[in-house]
């Protein structure tokens, strides 16, 4: 379930690339505009079915608290930064930052969520982190306010990875009303942030297209389904899979935008995915330590 969503992402950097480019939206309000559309998709979705409308009732100000940092970091923040560096610098550098998540997420969620890693999946981190390396060795055409979007981007993804975690493994609250609220909130922000800060955007038709498939299927049923994973998935794993983006970006490129990843970007390719294997392989080798419970 994981890997199809990534899959599904990843093909949304080939979709955001065309909507920046061609249609000339500006990122905080395109980002904005998909998540908060998205949103309207999700709460529709809960206020239609009864069993979820009414646990979304239930939700009380501690839950709301949380929900509603969830969606600052892991829309607002790690989304808004993304499209940020993409639209400043080459999304391959970008790629390139993010690829160092799972080691964030793996000494950071040691501690706050008392989720141990075994020495497999840390020596699986650093061969994800070395083929990201190896796959965009060269001139990468890094921007300064590029590489400072993407650095946001890197400690918020991790910080999402680590609250999407510590809020769905208590298996309280549906996935979908994780979703559904989290993003609602952080998309709203978003896109008055956007709106702010870049103005009111003028959409064509195509701009439209773009956006509707980004917000109902890249958006609205993606991180529906990436929460419903987090529920058996430990935060260092999510993050690795995640990371497979690298390779399947690449691949996108390579069919679509006609630039193979030539002899280093093979080899990257393959030390990516002996990482990604080894971070998620055999979830006997993980050693959750037994500690009071932190976020509900």
């Amino acid at each position: 379930m994981a890997i199809l969503v990534t899959v599904l992402w990843s093909s949304s950097w080939v979709l955001v690339r065309i909507g920046l480019e061609d249609d000339d939206l500006r990122p905080l309000t395109f980002a904005g505009l998909r998540y908060v559309l998205a949103s309207l998709v999700l709460v529709g979705w809960v206020v239609g079915r009864p069993a979820l409308r009414r646990e979304m009732g239930r939700l009380d100000r501690r839950a709301v608290a949380w929900l509603a940092l969830l969606g600052v970091v892991f829309y607002t923040l790690t989304q808004g930064a993304q499209f940020v560096a993409i639209d400043s610098q080459p999304a391959a550098t970008t790629s390139l930052v993010l690829a160092l998540t799972p080691l964030v997420v793996g000494v950071v969620g040691a501690r706050s969520l008392r989720e141990s890693p075994s020495p497999q999946q840390y020596a699986g981190a650093v061969v994800v982190a070395v083929g990201a390396c190896v796959f965009f060795a060269g001139d990468l055409g890094a921007t300064a306010v590029g590489m400072a979007a993407a650095l946001v981007g890197l400690a918020s993804n991790a910080g999402g990875s680590l609250l999407g975690r510590s809020v769905n493994r208590g298996r309280r609250w549906s996935p979908v009303v994780v979703t559904a609220t989290s993003m609602s909130i952080g998309s709203i922000l978003l896109l008055a942030v956007g709106l702010v800060v870049e103005g009111i955007p003028e959409l064509t038709a195509h701009a439209w297209m773009i956006l509707l498939w980004l917000a109902v299927v890249n958006t609205a049923v993606a991180f529906t389904l990436w929460n419903r994973s987090l529920v058996r998935l430990t935060a260092i794993e999510s993050a690795g899979i995640n990371n497979t983006m690298l390779v399947q970006i690449a691949l996108l490129a390579w069919i679509f935008l006609d630039e193979p990843p030539g002899v280093p970007g093979v080899v990257g390719i393959v030390l990516v995915s002996i990482g990604v294997f080894c971070t998620q392989a055999s979830a006997a080798t993980f050693r959750p330590v037994r500690a009071r419970s932190t976020v509900a």
